[in-house]
């Protein structure tokens, strides 16, 4: 039967079949046990020094680990009439390990490393794959205080052109490059206005920028007319509890330098919170796009979008807390980007069955897992097995529940750690079983 591991991995170009096959076998591994570290992962010592092995391998680049899934994310982003290129950086802490290529972190006395993913979602948020990844370690500042080896800017810009050229691979879907803050860099701009902007770009604005008659750019927008109001939920984070938000929706063109003494149109978005909860900051958002927008929808639209940014967010939560990532002992910093290359995958797919069930609840749960998962999921429950596959709603319930979800009217959906505790439970009670039948 084939299995996700090797429906994503299939066009991986290594150079030798038998490392492909060891790393479909890798992935589904990290898959089945992601929390577990390597050695707890692979089925005994023999597999275990296999995949070190593989990840200790001269000759294989985590760009082509990746190459396999980066192809089935294209080809699932073509079944779309928009696709969102999610974009952002998360630092990878490995202070204390013996690692060789490290580099500092946001403090000099840190090591650890830098990973800017293009994570790629549909507007309902389902992810479809990662399709471009940045890795490197900072060098240490020198004497006069400067950091020596590359621009690290260069990343958002050389990000927005591997989005635009699969934009001229998947014509029929429209690319939208979103990104926060940082990317709010004037080389960006100029280079999608550069190549004819291929792909759309929605970024947060981070720089209160002089416009032409002398004005600043968010008063002016500020001082436009209301075109209206909406309404949404956000969601409870670390110190911040769930809440309904009201924002106001200002929008209009302006004209900007480019640098270059000639000037670019662009379009500016400002969303403000009207009523804030007393001792809450209110939730502001000002954005910059290229395209022009019609009508108030429009407007809704662009926000409705960026706040689809919050996936990427979600993806560094389970590459560093599910798939535990900065857990890694891998002696030198190349394997650790071997490594990475497979669990960014595998943390798609975490994320992938998760959203999955929630945008096809009624769905048979065969798509997902296999029957044996399935079934298992409620044994362990002590629960009549059904005769034919539940739905994917169901199931992933289900398997939640072993992981510690609840399951109450007010649980809401579960998330991808309690899922992925399940799931785990599922696995090894799988194993078991099919070991009873050998013996």
């Amino acid at each position: 039967m084939e299995t996700w591991a090797m429906e994503e991995f299939a066009t991986a170009e290594l150079g030798d079949g038998r490392l492909n096959k060891r790393l479909i076998k890798l992935a589904e591994r990290f898959a089945d046990n992601p929390t577990s570290s390597i050695p707890g992962a692979c089925d005994g010592w023999a597999e275990t020094q296999a995949a070190y092995r593989f990840l200790g391998h001269k000759r294989i680049s985590w760009e082509s680990v990746l190459g396999g899934h980066l192809q089935q994310t294209e080809a699932r982003m073509r079944h779309h009439p928009v696709a969102l290129c999610l974009q952002d950086t998360t630092e990878l802490d490995f202070n204390g390990q013996r690692t060789t290529g490290l580099g500092p972190l946001s403090y000099e006395a840190q090591r650890g490393m830098y990973l800017h993913p293009t994570l790629v979602v549909t507007p309902q948020r389902e992810p479809l794959g990662v399709a471009d990844a940045w890795m490197w370690a900072r060098e240490p500042k020198g004497p006069d205080g400067q950091r020596p080896g590359i621009r690290e800017s260069r990343r958002w810009t050389e990000g927005y052109e591997r989005i635009a050229e699969m934009a001229a691979r998947v014509p029929q879907t429209r690319l939208v490059y979103v990104a926060d803050r940082e990317s709010d860099i004037l080389a960006l701009i100029q280079r999608a206005e550069e190549l004819g902007c291929p792909a759309d770009w929605l970024i947060r604005s981070k720089h209160n920028r002089s416009l032409p008659n002398g004005a600043k750019l968010w008063d002016t927008v500020l001082a436009g007319e209301v075109l209206g109001e909406i309404r949404f939920a956000l969601s409870a984070r670390p110190g911040q509890a769930a809440r309904e938000v009201c924002q106001q929706l200002r929008a209009q063109r302006v004209t900007l330098s480019n640098g270059r003494n000639k000037t670019l149109t662009v379009t500016c978005v400002v969303a403000r919170e009207t009523d804030p909860p007393a001792g809450v900051r209110p939730v502001e958002w000002r954005l910059l796009t290229n395209r022009a927008l019609d009508s108030f929808e429009d407007v809704v639209m662009l926000i409705d979008w960026y706040r689809a940014r919050w996936e990427i967010e979600t993806f560094f939560d389970v590459l560093k807390n599910v798939c535990k990532v900065e857990q890694l002992q891998l002696s030198a910093i190349e394997r650790t980007e071997l490594a990475l290359a497979v669990y960014m995958v595998v943390a798609w797919r975490l994320m992938r069955v998760t959203k999955f069930a929630r945008a096809h609840p009624d769905m048979d749960a065969g798509l997902l897992f296999a029957p044996e998962e399935w079934q298992a999921a409620y044994i362990l429950a002590k629960k009549p097995v059904p005769l034919s596959p539940p739905t994917t709603r169901e199931i992933v319930r289900q398997i939640a529940m072993l992981g510690g979800f609840l399951g109450r009217k007010c649980d809401g959906e579960p998330g991808v750690r309690t899922l992925w505790r399940g799931m785990e439970r599922v696995h090894y009670f799988v194993m078991g079983m099919n070991y009873a039948k050998q013996i």
